[in-house]
């Protein structure tokens, strides 16, 4: 699916210039004029991408900026005749992605535009990987927050703890034995006691089975462990 840019910019030539290179180059594109209509666009959630002129009529795009980045983190990247360092300063600070001067050649504008994008999909692929949250039942666990709730309920665990039940969330109706659970939880290199996986089974039973009254880690005798859906 291409990916949809927004260009304001109230220059009609050169915005027309800009929509037909995108264009043969993949990209949707939709083009306006005038600042509040932009802001409106930018800010509704439909485009990849915002090349952003400042000099508009009705908004300037410093004050586009400011306003959009209030509720979207759609890639910005400012477009100017001016090349006063303060102009290139207010839109970086106001939250702007990149920056260029015009005139400027559109092999360089393609190539930050490519960048940009570049970054936007590693971001929201890091996100959402580092973001999945794991759920059994009532039962949720987030990595990036290192966060644990049972029917939002805040569930205190320690580190040991947290990766035992993530291993176990992540292997949902998957039963693991107690040499798998050392490795993945403790590593290949534990020289402790065998049985401490009973021992922070036991842990994890207290904080969560008996405090609200559950059976959500179940024991598998002679093989290990598992959860499993109230």
């Amino acid at each position: 699916m291409p990916s949809k840019i927004l260009v304001v910019e109230d220059e009609e030539k050169i915005a027309r210039f800009i929509e037909l290179e995108l264009q043969y180059e993949g990209y949707e594109v939709e083009k306006v004029t005038e600042g509040r209509r932009g802001l409106e666009l930018a800010a509704s959630g439909a485009y990849d991408l915002v090349l952003l002129d400042i000099m508009l009529p009705g908004l300037n795009g410093i004050e586009i900026l400011r306003r959009l980045r209030k509720s979207s983190d759609v890639p910005v990247i400012m477009l100017t005749a001016r090349d006063a360092v303060m102009d290139k300063v207010s839109g970086l600070d106001m939250g702007a992605d990149d920056y260029i001067t015009k005139p400027f050649a559109i092999e360089e504008l393609l190539a930050r535009i490519r960048l940009c994008l570049r970054k936007r999909a590693t971001a929201g692929a890091e996100n959402a990987e580092g973001n999945s949250a794991l759920f059994c039942g009532k039962l949720t666990l987030c990595p990036k927050r290192h966060e644990v709730q049972y029917d939002g309920t805040p569930v205190e665990l320690t580190g040991r703890e947290f990766s035992l039940l993530q291993t176990l969330l992540e292997n949902k109706n998957i039963v693991l034995g107690r040499d798998t659970l050392l490795e993945r939880v403790w590593g290949y290199d534990y020289m402790g006691e065998t049985n401490v996986v009973d021992v922070y089974v036991r842990y994890l039973r207290s904080k969560i089975d008996d405090k609200f009254d559950v059976k959500l880690i179940k024991t598998i005798r002679g093989v290990g462990y598992v959860v499993r859906d109230e």
